[in-house]
Parts: structure tokens; sequence; C-alpha cells
């Protein structure tokens, strides 16, 4: 009975790191794609952007 339970807390224990692992994965993806957003919007308003900038320093 009892190295039954130290299996089965065991294998809980494998587990429960390979779903750390998976989240830490997860977590990276998440980033990745929230760069590549917003990398793509400083691309796309890259221009846009620096004429109001350009606008706004000769008004000052």
């Amino acid at each position: 009975m009892l190295k039954a339970l130290v299996r089965a807390q065991q294998a809980a224990a494998r587990l429960q790191t390979r779903e750390r692992g998976a989240t830490a994965v997860e977590y990276g993806l998440m980033i990745a794609l929230i760069a590549a957003v917003i990398v793509g919007v400083v691309f796309a308003l890259g221009g846009n952007l620096n004429n109001i900038f350009n606008t706004v320093n000769t008004k000052v």
C-alpha cells in the first residue's frame, strides 16, 4: 500500500513539472506574439509618427 502511495506521489510530481514547462512555453509564445504585433504597428505607423513629431517640433 505504501509503495502505491509513493508511486502516485512521484507520478503527480512528474506531471506537475511537465505542466510548469508547458506553461513557460505558452508564456514565451504569448510574449513573442505581443512583440511581433508591436513591431508590426511600429513599422506600419512609423512614418506617420515621425511626421507628427516633426510637426510638433517645428511648432514648438
